[in-house]
């Protein structure tokens, strides 16, 4: 299984994310890690970030694991890709996209929070409000973090799950 999460930053995606590839022991690709790597190696992360980790997750689903995909995915060109990937493993997926509903919540976890990724610089308020965001054009699961615990949110995501 292929689980395609998405969402702006600062909303608990990665959160989210670690704790569902934790519980399944699946295979956990972030694309922030990833592209932190490209740049550390002197190289622009670009798209390349996104490639990577699509042929990573493909050689996982065909080995049979079930692969946790933590994108900010916020547009459709992505998110479709990540649904070819399903389809070239002919394994089944799931999207999930993870938000918070409150922008003064969202605003304070954007403006209080520090990277786990050495060397990465985590996008402002202003950035995370201008970014592009597409509306997603298939009917994802949706998990709202605004005014719950991790503990709660972990339960309405997995809750929330086929």
């Amino acid at each position: 299984m292929l689980y395609i999460f998405g969402g702006l930053p600062g909303v608990g995606k990665s959160t989210l994310a670690t704790a569902l590839a934790s519980r399944l022991g699946a295979v956990y690709l972030r694309i922030d890690t990833i592209e932190q790597a490209l740049r550390n190696a002197g190289t622009d992360a670009g798209e390349r970030g996104y490639a990577i980790a699509q042929q990573l997750a493909l050689d996982n689903l065909r080995l049979g694991a079930d692969v946790v995909a933590d994108s900010v995915n916020s547009i459709e060109i992505t998110r479709t890709a990540w649904r070819n990937v399903a389809a070239s493993a002919e394994c089944p997926f799931v999207e999930i996209e993870v938000i918070c509903s409150t922008p003064d919540e969202h605003r304070r976890r954007i403006e209080s929070r520090s990277s786990n990724i050495p060397g990465l610089t985590l996008p402002t308020w202003q950035q995370v409000i201008e970014r592009e965001y597409e509306p997603w054009e298939t009917e994802p699961v949706v998990v709202d973090t605004a005014g719950q615990s991790v503990e709660q949110s972990i339960a309405a995501m997995l809750e929330a799950l086929p």
